[in-house]
């Protein structure tokens, strides 16, 4: 099921399949090696947009909640992801706390805890959910759309660990991004694995950090294939002091948009590209798929009654964003029962799983697919997607767009292992 394309399937991203696929050893020797320099986020799921002309990833989430969106057939694999991500950092493992979000009303994020507890539990651990939420005091029955239950439980502390009642875990999986702060109870664990660590959290973590890693992971895979680094890299700047009240606090984003914007004009020429560029603006810490604002003109900036510029108002201010990145705009020409698509990579570990396309009927090229009204539809080929076909027709086959995907995710989970390592507020600095 390789989405129908607006575009026709040729031009640089068939290049650069095609030479992914002829580079196949030389690439996967290169991912080895870095890992061995490394560590890989415990899990992660990336974002990509498919232009046509560019593919590249537009956002790195190191706290994944669509596991329940991969296929039956994927199973397997993320088991045994599992086993080794766990062998890895605590062989003798018995026990796994998993520490969930607040969305227990929410029935996707309930089927996407299952089936984190079927992986894991799968995997050789036994599983419980411990809640951060102070109103969980007892253990609570989480009803699920297939008529089980989920059993979520109050967390108790002691001096330097964090368990149940009558539950000691070696390993304590976050499924929480923390965007609202690092609770007390979570800090200082130093005899336990707490995965991923609290500066994954959007508490510390910001998207600027991230990118900034992912050129320089860009740049070192474009010089191993020889090729422009653009064409696997969105561009982007930052601004830490916004205020959208007023013109003088937005005057570093437009200087942004208009130094992006001339940027991307500049390749969009050099490769004849007739699209017309736009950035996007978001929030540089959060997940918050509601601060995303499309611009196509720093002049929207100016002028207090533009809709771009009330739109920004509206979305920042209403949340406190002070702190924004610029990143270009990356259009998706996928689309799946004519509702536009971007595809989502799944990994554990250092290894894909599988992955899902996130759709939106009511939102173009240019927009935020992650918003109210999306869907999701797993990548559910008819034979096995996880083995490419080296010397098929670029464009042809699913497995060889896929294992393109998968190279790209695996580029933005090896920049979180940078981001992660250049961020890590506990490591030694020498001299």
């Amino acid at each position: 099921m390789v989405p129908h394309l607006i575009t026709a399937l040729s031009g640089p991203i068939n290049e650069l399949e095609a030479r992914v696929l002829e580079s196949m050893p030389a690439i996967e020797r290169w991912f080895r090696l870095e890992w061995m320099e490394h560590t890989p986020p415990f899990y992660s799921a990336v974002d990509l947009r498919n232009a046509g002309f560019k593919l590249a990833p537009v956002d790195t989430n190191l706290f994944p909640s669509g596991f329940h969106n991969l296929t039956p057939e994927m199973l397997p694999l993320a088991v045994q992801a599992a086993m080794a991500a766990i062998e890895k950092i605590c062989p003798e493992a018995k026990n796994l706390l998993l520490v969930p979000d607040d969305q227990t009303r929410n029935t996707f994020y309930l089927a996407n805890l299952q089936r984190l507890v079927q992986v894991f539990t799968q995997a050789g651990l036994n599983v419980r959910l411990g809640s951060l939420d102070p109103a969980i005091d007892a253990p609570t029955q989480l009803a699920l759309p297939d008529g089980s239950e989920l059993t979520l439980e109050p967390l108790l502390r002691s001096k330097r660990r964090l368990g149940l009642k009558g539950f000691d875990p070696c390993t304590i999986l976050l499924n929480n991004d923390l965007a609202g702060g690092i609770p007390p109870v979570l800090a200082g664990l130093h005899e336990q694995y707490l995965l991923p660590p609290l500066h994954a959290g959007w508490a510390l973590r910001r998207k600027s950090n991230h990118f900034r890693s992912y050129e320089e992971v860009a740049k070192k895979f474009a010089k191993l294939l020889g090729m422009d680094p653009w064409l696997i890299n969105p561009l982007y700047g930052q601004c830490g002091a916004v205020s959208v009240d007023d013109s003088d606090g937005l005057a570093c984003v437009q200087t942004n948009v208009e130094t992006l914007l001339a940027k991307v004009r500049r390749k969009y020429k050099e490769y004849g590209i007739s699209e017309k560029p736009f950035v996007v603006v978001k929030a540089d810490n959060g997940s918050c798929g509601m601060c995303i604002v499309t611009v196509r003109d720093a002049k929207e900036l100016s002028d207090p009654d533009h809709a771009t510029r009330r739109k920004l108002a509206a979305t920042m201010a209403g949340r406190g964003v002070t702190e924004v990145i610029i990143q270009e705009g990356v259009p998706t020409f996928e689309r799946i029962n004519e509702a536009v698509a971007e595809p989502v990579v799944t990994m554990i570990d250092r290894y894909v799983v599988g992955g899902f396309y996130r759709i939106h009927a009511d939102r173009g090229i240019d927009e935020n697919l992650n918003a109210p009204g999306a869907s999701y539809v797993p990548l559910a080929f008819a034979e096995s997607n996880q083995l490419p076909r080296p010397g098929v027709k670029p464009g042809a086959s699913a497995p060889n767009r896929f294992y393109m995907y998968g190279v790209i995710g695996r580029l933005a989970m090896l920049a979180a292992a940078y981001e992660l390592e250049a961020t890590d507020p506990d490591a030694e600095v020498y001299e």
